[in-house]
């Protein structure tokens, strides 16, 4: 199986400066701790829809695992219960979407 990846879509945030600050300055320090086996992160700050519209979602997140077994260890540990609550907690427009997927790099070269 190809490496697999914890994806964290947070919903617009009602203080997108205070969220920001909160992410930026406290969570993923945090995260880069908490999630034991995790070898890299991407993250990506939504700016709006195609069309120009707002998007419904501002942030996400995808943590990369060398195997499903290093994820679920991973999610088994007190480290990632601490980041999946802190991530609700700053997350005050709703609660973020917390998916597990495996990954596929396609080279358009």
């Amino acid at each position: 199986m190809a490496e697999v990846k914890l994806v964290v879509v947070y919903p617009r945030p009602l203080d997108v400066s205070t969220f920001d600050r909160a992410y930026e300055n406290d969570h993923l320090p945090k995260v880069k701790t908490w999630l034991a086996g995790a070898t890299r992160a991407v993250v990506t700050k939504i700016h709006g829809t195609a069309d120009g519209s707002t998007a419904p979602f501002y942030r996400i997140a995808e943590i990369f695992f060398p195997s499903m077994e290093a994820l679920q260890a991973c999610a088994a540990t007190q480290g990632a219960k601490d980041a999946m609550a802190h991530a609700v907690s700053i997350s005050d427009g709703g609660p973020p979407l917390f998916m597990v997927g495996d990954s596929e790099t396609i080279s358009f070269k």
